[in-house]
């Protein structure tokens, strides 16, 4: 089982300094982190922690509290209450001086190597980390864009729209009809919209309205932990789940937010009761329009460090990451910012560093204590972040053992809510 105290025994492991950092003349070397998610807030730490005072960080996030998409669909299956998936970043100001502006980050300048705040003012760096997360393209399904969120909510960001999908999931009636709509590859937490439909299909049971029905269109052929899902469903939720994959439904050709219709190229689901639209997506704007991201719209990374192939003094972790065989998690956003830190800190204070290892692990909950994971240790490799080693459920495992998982899953969430906020 993960925990609190293996985790941060691992961080020590990783990002440990044998000797008092050596300080530039100077003056304190400067780190900007744009972004306060799981990667931002790890970094910020660490660099802070291990650099012991002898670099100047500064978090720029907008927001006095962040909100967990990992574990939110908990909160949507009545697993955990919303305060329970919100944490604060006070510690990280008390506990390891860095300093936190709560404004809006909108422009990288490269050339002067600054950062542009909403407010017009600037800030300098040294170092830069940008941990964005994801933008979503509104124009990805056609009839749906972000005047239709608040309609049929993606709840791909988690906040307002994850209690907004609650309140709808709520007022579902017996018989109604849900629709999810998948996102295609590459997107923020491969088991996570599954895993979404095993919490909707639990809190419809579990109040009785087992003839409601849900959807699934999916514009992928596959999805991580198919098999495991589907079992689950059929074991849990008879009659409730159907996954639809493109070959069947020929593509979702639109939607209409004012009927609460989709329409495929083999059905029409008309008066919906709940729609949640999970568009394509793409590295967060602030990275793209840095001229940091490829065709793709993700961002090339350094394997060894983390680093931006395109600018040596910025360094891009998480979701807005091309982070090779790694999955977009809070899990792996959380390995790659102790990478990005400790090759940080010793850039900027010439101190001992290690070589880079990440790992990462998905647990997805099916049904109360029916808990399955999906997860590996990875190494740098010339051209990518590469997967050592992987690991995956068996449809076959006992009651018993899915139920450590799920506490396993417990244990690893408080363990690492605690090493990025205190």
């Amino acid at each position: 089982m993960i925990n609190r105290r293996q985790i941060l025994a691992g961080a020590a492991a990783l990002t440990g300094t044998l000797a008092a950092p050596m300080v530039r003349a100077q003056g304190k070397p400067r780190v900007v982190v744009v972004g306060g998610g799981a990667g931002g807030a790890t970094a910020a730490k660490y660099i802070a922690k291990d650099s012991q005072g002898a670099i100047k960080v500064t978090l720029v996030e907008p927001k006095d509290t962040f909100t967990t998409c990992f574990h939110s669909n908990l909160y949507l299956g009545g697993f955990k209450s919303f305060d329970e998936i919100t944490h604060r970043y006070d510690k990280l100001a008390s506990a390891y001086g860095i300093r936190h502006v709560r404004q809006w980050a909108t422009a990288v300048d490269r050339s002067k190597r600054e950062i542009v705040l909403a407010d017009g003012s600037r800030l300098g760096y040294d170092r830069l980390v940008l941990a964005p997360g994801i933008d979503l393209k509104y124009d990805s399904v056609p009839g749906w864009g972000k005047d239709a969120e608040e309609v049929m909510p993606h709840a791909w960001l988690a906040g307002p729209q994850t209690q907004l999908l609650r309140r709808q999931l709520d007022a579902v009636k017996d018989g109604g009809v849900i629709v999810m709509i998948a996102p295609p590859n590459p997107f923020r937490c491969p088991p996570g919209p599954y895993e979404r439909v095993s919490m909707m299909a639990h809190q419809l049971k579990a109040s009785g309205r087992t003839r409601a029905k849900i959807f699934v269109l999916d514009p992928k052929e596959s999805f991580s932990k198919q098999g495991l899902f589907q079992q689950g469903w059929e074991r849990h939720y008879p009659g409730m789940v159907e996954w639809i994959g493109p070959k069947v439904h020929d593509g979702i050709k639109s939607v209409d937010p004012k009927t609460m219709t989709v329409t495929t190229g083999f059905e029409t689901y008309r008066d919906c009761a709940l729609v949640n639209v999970i568009p394509a997506q793409s590295a967060g704007r602030i990275a793209r329009d840095a001229g940091l991201a490829n065709a793709s719209g993700y961002c090339p990374i350094d394997p060894e460090s983390m680093k931006s192939t395109l600018d040596p003094a910025i360094f891009i972790i998480g979701d807005a990451s091309i982070a090779g065989d790694m999955p977009k998690s809070g899990f792996s956003a959380n390995s790659q910012a102790k990478v990005a830190a400790m090759a940080i800190r010793g850039e900027l204070t010439n101190s001992r560093t290690f070589p880079a290892r990440y790992a990462n692990t998905c647990w997805s909950l099916i049904a109360p204590d029916d808990t399955v994971k999906v997860g590996g240790r990875y190494e740098p490799k010339p051209d990518k972040i590469t997967a050592a080693e992987t690991f995956i459920s068996k449809t076959d495992e006992t009651a018993e053992y899915r139920r450590q998982v799920q506490q396993e899953n417990i244990g690893w969430y408080a363990g690492i809510v605690a090493d990025m906020f205190t």
